[in-house]
């Protein structure tokens, strides 16, 4: 159980470097969309497509980065007061009777979405927008297949608790040391 949650946890710290990337990437095309936009009156509709592409890919690709980090919203109220097995139980009932349907609703949705936008070689209604738009609405279904399995992960590490065991660790994050 352990290897297999470790396995699972730096496949998302890998997804999660690779967000950073991409929302340095959006940074720079954000900044020269505008210097263009308020400098030279300028601005081409496949930059402002790739602009809210690149953010769609940051939060669906980094969602099972922010939940190996523990950065995802939650209400606390009651349970930042439990015990570390009290809080094993409430994140592996939690993951099994909410997180996991809910990944394998959206997993199927998003696979027909993707398979006929493919299919149809859909591509932006306007002018000079981006091609192949089957790859941004694949991103929806990777997404939720690394939560999926973030998901799968933290509950191994739950029930590994529950049996007074040593969790797998949490890959380290060049972010929690700046």
């Amino acid at each position: 159980m352990k290897s297999l949650a470790s396995a699972i946890q730096w496949i998302n710290e890998f997804a999660g470097r690779g967000v950073a990337w991409i929302t340095s990437a959006l940074v720079l095309l954000i900044c020269y969309d505008v210097a263009m936009r308020y400098l030279f009156r300028y601005t081409k509709i496949w930059i402002v497509e790739l602009e809210w592409h690149l953010f769609a890919l940051i939060f669906l690709l980094g969602m099972g980065y922010t939940f190996l980090h523990d950065r995802h919203v939650r209400v606390d109220v009651f349970y930042a007061r439990y015990s570390p097995k009290g809080k094993a139980w409430v994140n592996l009932i939690g993951g099994l009777v909410f997180l996991i349907p809910l990944c394998i609703v959206v997993l199927s949705s998003a696979f027909e979405f993707t398979l006929r936008s493919f299919q149809w070689n859909e591509a932006s209604a306007d002018p000079g927008g981006l091609p192949y738009r089957w790859i941004i609405k694949g991103s929806l279904f990777i997404g939720f297949i690394l939560l999926l399995l973030q998901a799968i992960a933290h509950m191994l590490n739950s029930l590994l608790i529950i049996l007074g065991r040593e969790p797998a660790p949490i890959p380290s994050s060049q972010t929690e040391k700046a």
